[in-house]
């Protein structure tokens, strides 16, 4: 069967808490990489939309202006394309309203909502989902045959390091160490691991190094 090429790219990741049969659930999200810049935006306008060369930017200039003026003066600002409200963010712990002072509250960032249009259009999927093909994450931490195998390859030179072995797994520093410390513990340890300066050394349990 063809493998699908259209659709909106998904990357699969796992959760921290895991199913029945003991595997981390699941979650997906749109693949890393997947984005438009401005300037194409503005060239599609300007090709199919009739918006001539400087338009947009302008418009944009402008909105953007005004939108910060309102919201800096605490305004809920709609658009056709949703709301915009100020965050704010209350500092330290306070349990009398009495005590709070203006120094005590901060910007918090910008808060947005969709409107119901927008929120249709943007959601009009018309080619459907296709997962991506490359190891994403670190859900290939549960493939036992993939991570073996990146176990094999790093240990070329009869240890691993952390960095290699990110380099064969493609795990994340935090997943590789914590995957090679596992391989430390229990009643069958894999691996042995010494410090030598910053980094730590893994052995395999079969050529335990000399205290």
């Amino acid at each position: 069967m063809p493998r699908k090429t259209n659709g909106i790219e998904i990357e699969i990741h796992p959760r921290p808490t895991k199913g029945e049969d003991g595997k981390p659930l699941l979650y997906v999200r749109p693949a890393k990489g997947r984005k438009k810049s401005f300037k194409e935006l503005e060239n599609f306008c300007n090709k199919y939309r009739g918006i001539r060369t400087g338009e947009l930017i302008q418009v944009f200039d402008v909105v953007k202006e005004v939108l910060g003026l309102w919201l800096s003066d605490g305004y809920r600002v709609e658009t056709p394309l949703g709301s915009f409200a100020p965050k704010l963010k209350l500092l330290g712990e306070h349990t009398d309203p009495k005590t709070i002072q203006g120094r005590d509250i901060a910007y918090a960032g910008i808060e947005f909502i969709p409107s119901k249009e927008f929120y249709k259009e943007a959601g009009n999927n018309r080619e459907g989902y296709r997962k991506s093909q490359a190891p994403v994450g670190n859900s290939q931490m549960y493939d036992a045959k993939a991570m073996d195998e990146a176990l094999r390859r790093s240990l070329r030179l009869g240890y691993v390091t952390i960095p290699e072995f990110m380099i064969y797994s493609g795990l994340k520093r935090d997943s590789a160490k914590t995957y090679l410390d596992s391989l430390c513990k229990g009643e069958h340890p894999h691996l042995w691991k010494v410090r030598e300066s910053r980094r730590w050394l893994y052995f395999p349990k079969k050529q335990t190094p000399k205290e």
